[in-house]
């Protein structure tokens, strides 16, 4: 019986994924036919495509949607797990990855986008992985992990299901696996639930265990003041990086999966990763021709060169990450949101192509305009896009290096999608370069 349930489980799970593909045909169909008819509307300058699509589909950024799965009424912590369906999160998640890779499983979704990675070698047992999880918001100003804080930060549930994803169909053991974000702490409710069962074994390390490897210091394209930046050593011992980031504005306008990596370093220092190195300086000068130390940490050769994947949490999203998250700034009023929370997942293997599809997200929000003025009507805030995706030849005049000193050339694709009702990029619309943003609805909204 448990056999037979498990196939009836695997059969609709590939029938929900084929119709999510026949949607996102029809859609790309659709758009194709009237791509003349609604006039651009974002705030960044529309422009060819920057940069050369990478992953197993270049240029792919799988967008899964379900209303559904968030049932957070705005009382009490937006956190709180009873908020969450677990079974739907995974399902998304599960078909995200089977998408992203162009199959029809999301074991077969795994060996696409492991083997693109590697040239053609699949995953072996033993090597080892390494999460980067985003969580600025939690433990900001001391060492409270009990995770009681209405601020934004990575959502468990998602985090419990990516663990699930990778033990269960990658078949990676938990030993392997390493969660860390070494500028902030874990809440106690987190580890114990993405540690239990099947997941146990699985490690954390945050500001309070982690231990900077010196032989692995990050070496900028740039010369600028600031104290020495370590790599932690569950980074360099790793052979992948998943950059699990989220879907938030920032102070400084956006935070995506580029930014994530302010929490992957450790200073010569006690002081804040990022302000002991003085990087700040170059987020906040709004200015679109100048250097961005976020190209450098998507190059880097023992962060970015080593990303088998990019995921973005949008279950609920904040309008900052010094805001305190409620169910009237953090619902959002473009389609197909209407007034709910985004209740999605993003996630590609082109770090340029999923932020760049998230900058228009949020750069076209009406919620997000209104309560950050960062953001608003702030084109510049896309710099480091540009720098990306012009990297070989950038607007800055920067030579970026790999920190090993190899010239970098691409780091994947840079554009901006049609207009907000479509959201359609170069690929959807028959271009040979460009992204293609694949849609899935599980529930058929």
């Amino acid at each position: 019986m448990k056999k037979m349930t498990a196939i009836l489980c695997n059969i609709l799970a590939i029938a929900s994924f084929a119709a999510c593909e026949e949607k996102a045909k029809s859609a790309k169909e659709n758009a194709m036919n009237a791509k003349t008819e609604i006039a651009y509307d974002g705030i960044f300058p529309a422009h060819e495509a920057y940069g050369t699509g990478i992953g197993a589909m270049p240029g792919r950024v799988v967008w899964a949607h379900d209303p559904d799965a968030v049932s957070w009424d705005g009382r009490g912590y937006w956190w709180d797990t009873n908020h969450f369906d677990e079974s739907r999160i995974l399902r998304m998640l599960n078909e995200s990855i089977a998408a992203l890779g162009g199959k029809d499983s999301v074991k077969a979704g795994w060996s696409a986008l492991f083997t693109a990675h590697n040239g053609g070698n699949e995953y072996r047992a033993g090597e080892k992985i390494a999460i980067k999880v985003n969580m600025n918001g939690s433990a900001v100003f001391d060492n409270d992990i009990s995770g009681k804080t209405h601020m934004g930060y990575a959502n468990a549930v998602l985090l419990k299901a990516m663990l699930r994803s990778l033990v269960e169909e990658a078949g990676v053991s938990p030993e392997d696996i390493t969660m860390y974000d070494v500028s902030r702490l874990f809440p106690n409710y987190m580890v114990e639930l993405c540690t239990s069962g099947n997941l146990r074994g699985i490690r954390f390390v945050g500001r309070d265990n982690g231990v900077a490897d010196k032989h692995a210091p990050i070496n900028w394209s740039h010369t600028f003041s600031g104290n020495v930046n370590y790599l932690p050593t569950c980074v360099t011992e790793a052979k992948y990086i998943i950059n699990l980031a989220n879907l938030k504005g920032h102070s400084y306008g956006i935070t995506l999966c580029g930014k994530n990596h302010f929490g992957s370093f450790i200073n010569g220092n006690k002081m804040y990763p990022p302000e002991g190195a003085n990087l700040h300086q170059w987020l906040s000068r709004n200015d679109m021709t100048i250097y961005s130390p976020l190209v450098d940490l998507m190059g880097n050769w023992q962060i970015g060169k080593k990303t088998v994947l990019y995921l973005l949490d949008a279950r609920i999203c904040a309008p900052s990450e010094g805001r305190s998250v409620t169910k009237e700034n953090a619902t959002w009023r473009q389609l197909p949101f209407n007034g709910d929370f985004t209740s999605s997942i993003f996630v590609s293997q082109d770090p340029v192509a999923i932020d760049s599809v998230s900058a228009d997200f949020l750069a076209n929000e009406p919620t997000l305009q209104e309560q950050n003025g960062a953001i608003r009507n702030n084109p510049n805030v896309e710099n480091y896009l540009h720098e990306a995706g012009l990297v070989g030849n950038a607007p800055s005049g920067t030579a970026y290096y790999d920190g090993n000193g190899k010239r970098l050339t691409n780091l994947g694709v840079h554009e901006h999608w049609n207009n907000s009702a479509q959201k359609q990029y170069g690929r959807n619309l028959g271009r040979e370069e460009g992204i293609e943003l694949i849609r899935l609805s599980p529930t058929g909204k």
